[in-house]
Formats: structure tokens, C-alpha cells, sequence
């Protein structure tokens, strides 16, 4: 029994189910069944759904105080924010291969959904460097206010998947929850008397 808690509690089978859709993705352009174009979305919503699930881990945790699984959801809240970064990373990725040239990069730069997604994979780099305990130590104060521009990150993730798609739909059922959330969590702060709530 205990085995089957270790197992269940380790990072490393965490790190592995994260990435068990990357080996699809991976294996389906190598045998061809899969085109680079037609992984685009589904890597950039990959990337989107596990931002949201990193971001939601507070919000929940305040909800639903006496919960294992949202301390659970606090504890590796970072390996998700990564791995959405390792799949905004295999996004951009093939969005550069399949545009093929720099001046075509160069020609929809300004299109109101590609600078959006530039910019959030950007803000995504410094972010994900340091979602580590040794950047916690070292940058001490100045860590939290540094992993708080994932906020602006989410904001142009969803006008670059709205404006890329040109569908409003999905995009809001992924982000409206997280929004409604978010609300929760600065109205509990702001409103309600401090709990003993683990959050970190």
C-alpha cells in the first residue's frame, strides 16, 4: 500500500502523464500520420489547458479548503505550469516549421493573433527558468511578483487562441472557469477573514 502512495505521489509518473501527449504527437509526425500544421492547435491547447490547471491550483485550494487533492494540485502546481511551457515551446516549434521562411513569420507578425502568442511564449520563458526551488532561494522576494505575469501570459493566450481560430467558443470554455476563479480568489482575499490555507 505504501508502494502504491509512493508511486501515485511521485513526480516522476507526474512528469510522465504530462508528456504521455507529446509521445503521440511526436510519434505521429515521425510515422506521418500527423501533419505539423495539424499539430498546431492541438499542442497549443495543451499548452493553454495545463497554464490553467497551474493557475486554478490557489483559487481551488481556497474553495475547497480541507481537500487533499487540491493540496495535491498546490504541491506541483509547477510541474504543470513547465509542462504547459514545454508545450508552448513544441508550439512555436511547429508553427516555425510550418511556416518554412522568415519572411513569412516576418509578413503576419503584426496579426493581432500571432504577436499575442510571441508575446505570452516570451513572458512563459523567465517564468518557467524559474519554477524551481533554487529560484524561490535565490530571488526570494522578487519570485512571486516575477511568476505573477502569468496573469498578462493567460490574457494574450486567449486572444491569441481566439484570434487564431476565430472561434470564440472553445477558447471561453477553457478561460471562463479560470476567470470566475480568479474572482473568487481576489474577492477571498480582499473580503474574507485569512485561513490556515496552504497555497505554496
Amino acid at each position: 500500500m505504501s508502494f502504491i502512495k509512493s508511486l501515485l505521489g511521485s513526480r516522476y509518473l507526474l512528469w510522465v502523464i504530462l508528456a504521455i501527449s507529446s509521445f503521440g504527437f511526436v510519434s505521429g509526425l515521425i510515422s506521418e500520420a500527423a501533419s505539423v500544421h495539424g499539430l498546431l492547435h492541438p499542442t497549443g491547447e495543451f499548452a493553454a489547458r495545463f497554464m490553467i490547471i497551474a493557475m486554478l491550483a490557489t483559487p481551488l485550494r481556497l474553495l475547497f479548503p480541507t481537500q487533499k487533492w487540491t493540496m495535491w494540485l498546490v504541491r506541483n502546481r509547477r510541474y504543470f505550469g513547465v509542462a504547459a511551457f514545454m508545450y508552448a515551446a513544441f508550439h512555436t516549434v511547429l508553427y516555425v516549421l510550418d511556416m518554412g521562411a522568415l519572411q513569412g513569420m516576418l509578413d503576419e507578425f503584426f496579426k493581432l493573433g500571432i504577436w499575442t502568442g510571441w508575446l505570452a511564449f516570451f513572458i512563459f520563458i523567465p517564468l518557467a527558468i524559474t519554477s524551481n526551488d533554487a529560484s524561490v532561494k535565490a530571488l526570494r522576494q522578487k519570485w512571486k511578483p516575477l511568476q505573477r505575469w502569468v496573469y498578462p501570459a493567460a490574457v494574450l493566450t486567449l486572444a491569441h487562441w481566439i484570434f487564431v481560430e476565430n472561434n470564440v467558443g472553445p477558447a471561453m470554455v477553457h478561460f471562463v472557469p479560470l476567470a470566475l476563479l480568479e474572482i473568487y480568489r481576489v474577492w477571498h482575499q480582499k473580503f474574507r477573514k485569512p485561513k490556515q490555507v496552504a497555497t505554496a
